[in-house]
């Protein structure tokens, strides 16, 4: 504790927000992952009930992702100016939305799920929707490991007009 109190209180704000955005990250990655490991075809209750604690969990990381990446953008970062000038952090924002409108479809099948899990019941999965949430969590996931690399380019300065 005493290394951390002669770290300026800036300094250790910036980071711990860093922090966030960078755990938030790999929180939602890992539960896209998870969910794509463990989607089936008419799941067992276990697997159903993980499957939209899971995309609570990814929602709440995404949110955190967003909430931290605007603070970073806006406070804790390099200046605004360095982020909107550079066409990659449009692309990562773009494609950061884009995974997040895709996991509307498995957001709300899953919000069906609960229904009948609430009765006692099994969702009714057929190999058809499983096959077909298998495929936007694979895009998803490509999305989102595409991220990181625009980002580490963007740190070192690609994208940006010539001086």
């Amino acid at each position: 504790m005493v290394a951390f109190a002669a770290i300026p209180t800036p300094v250790l704000t910036s980071a711990a927000v860093a922090y966030g955005h960078y755990l938030s990250f790999m929180l939602c990655f890992g539960a896209l992952l998870l969910e794509r490991f463990l989607i089936r075809a008419d799941p067992d209750r276990r697997t159903a009930i993980t499957m939209v604690v899971v995309d609570v969990v990814y929602g709440i990381a995404a949110l955190t992702l967003l909430l931290s990446g605007i603070a970073r953008v806006l406070h804790f970062g390099q200046g605004t100016d360095f982020y909107t000038a550079n066409p990659l952090f449009w692309w990562k924002v773009g494609t950061y939305l884009a995974v997040g409108a895709l996991s509307l479809y498995p957001t709300i099948t899953y919000i069906l799920w609960a229904i009948p899990l609430r009765k006692g019941e099994l969702p009714k999965v057929s190999e058809s929707l499983a096959g077909r949430l298998r495929l936007v969590l694979t895009v998803e996931l490509a999305g989102f490991a595409v991220i990181p690399l625009m980002a580490t380019l963007m740190a070192r300065g690609v994208g940006l007009p010539a001086a």
